[in-house]
């Protein structure tokens, strides 16, 4: 086969390792611990939903990026009306970016790592020290986004890998303890309550983003065709996704055999601090810093350059490098907000946008059996996002600890009545296909009309 269409398994596992460091960060380390603390015994049924969400769907988000052949995810959205598609990729961008995702590497890298080290009186002091830093680090990378696959895929990569091996090992080998019980919806809905965890990593999301990195980078390397394109990508796809799931099912191991020996706590980050120092003492607790640090790192580089790249393109008269300066300098103000009403503030919005997301992805692969009718993918996102804005509503209530809206509730109470699986958060799902499939009828029909025509 000509070189032009085929990359040498070394090109695929850099490109693939490149993904996983951009794809693992913060969330990909606390919230397996958090969701293995939680569900005990019930374990694999919970990890299953998180892999499905946390793994699959992103793997899904790459394919969809090459599949349609688009060259951004305003193009691809594009296809559902050009306004949504300016609203839904801004927002996609802003969560994984300078609101949520972005400010939460820092922070996270800061309590897990850092945070053991210092005294407590001192923690916000030295978040602001540290926070500084450690965006000052990422700004310095994001400038130069040509060299990501060299300083991302070759250099921080590896050492993420490597490092969290070991303590995984250890994890194995020797458990803390025996597996926990289950605690609350985990007792009776793990599989979709791991599902909705999955949410948390915002991986899915990013796949949207990232895709074109990843296809960017197979067509400098020569491939031109998109079967050559879709079907590297699948690949370097592989290698990112198996080395996520096997880090999130040991992490999670490693939450649901530590509850024995340190009890359950609000975050994962606690679990991974305590492991690292029950297995290695303060050397453990060294390594996990350079883990946490690394894996932030690298995400926080790949997210402050594709928000820089997305807005200079949408406002191409202010430069790439002035927002690469402004989504830094935001991102290290919202860090400072804390862990807590990050992960708190962020979950409402994830509950709004990810059925949007998964909606779109799913119309992606479906497009050619309707012969990618507009009608279907408005009237598949409109559905969807009357059902998915209430998901974040309720969670907006949850999360500020008041009483939903006075309006909401008969709408809400409707949904809990005719929607499965609404209480689950995946109430949108059955409605979403039963609406592809009436609107791809429709839209087969009418095409056969107008070549008939």
């Amino acid at each position: 086969m000509d070189k032009d269409n085929k990359l040498s398994f070394s090109s695929l596992t850099v490109i693939g390792v490149m993904l996983f460091a951009l794809f693992f960060g913060a969330g990909n380390l606390i919230f397996p611990a958090q969701l293995g603390q939680n569900a005990g015994e019930n374990l694999w049924f919970a990890v299953t939903g998180f892999i499905i969400t946390g793994v699959g769907l992103p793997f899904l988000g790459i394919i969809a990026m090459s599949f349609s052949g688009s060259s951004d995810l305003q193009e691809l959205s594009s296809r559902v009306h050009p306004t949504y598609a300016v609203f839904l990729t801004s927002l996609l961008y802003l969560t994984i970016g300078p609101f949520f995702a972005a400010p939460r590497t820092g922070t996270v890298a800061y309590e897990v790592g850092i945070a053991p080290f210092v005294a407590e009186e001192f923690h916000q002091v030295g978040l602001l020290i540290y926070t500084l830093l450690f965006f000052a680090v990422t700004f310095w990378f994001s400038l130069y986004p040509a060299k990501i696959v060299d300083n991302v895929g070759k250099l921080l990569a590896p050492g993420i890998v490597i490092l969290l091996a070991i303590l995984l090992f250890m994890v194995v080998v020797n458990p803390i303890g025996d597996i926990g019980s289950a605690q609350g919806v985990y007792k009776t809905h793990a599989f979709a309550q791991g599902f909705i965890d999955g949410y948390n990593t915002m991986d899915a999301l990013a796949s949207l983003v990232f895709g074109i990195i990843v296809i960017n980078a197979i067509r400098k390397l020569g491939v031109t065709s998109k079967k050559d394109i879709m079907k590297a990508t699948a690949k370097s796809g592989t290698v990112a996704i198996s080395l996520l799931a096997l880090i999130y099912i040991g992490i999670a191991y490693l939450g649901a055999t530590s509850t024995e020996a340190f009890g359950i706590f609000e975050t994962g980050g606690p679990v991974l601090s305590k492991a690292a120092s029950h297995y290695f003492g303060t050397f453990g607790l060294i390594m996990l810093a350079i883990i946490i640090i690394l894996a932030c790192l690298t995400t926080a580089i790949g997210l402050i350059t594709a928000n820089a790249e997305y807005f200079h393109k949408l406002v191409p008269k202010i430069g790439y490098k002035t927002w690469v300066v402004f989504f830094s300098l935001l991102t290290f103000v919202i860090a400072n907000f804390g862990l807590t009403n990050i992960i708190s503030f962020s979950i409402p919005v994830l509950m709004f946008i990810y059925p949007l997301a998964i909606v779109l992805m799913l119309l992606t692969f479906l497009s050619p059996f309707f012969n990618h009718a507009r009608i279907v993918y408005a009237s598949t996102t409109g559905v969807t996002f009357l059902i998915s804005i209430f998901d974040g509503l309720k969670s907006l209530c949850n999360s500020l600890g008041i009483d939903y809206f006075g309006w909401m509730v008969p709408i809400v109470s409707f949904y809990e009545q005719v929607l499965p699986f609404y209480n689950q958060g995946l109430g949108w799902f059955i409605p979403a296909i039963i609406v592809i499939i009436i609107t791809g009828i429709v839209g087969r029909v009418q095409a056969k009309s107008t070549v008939r025509a």
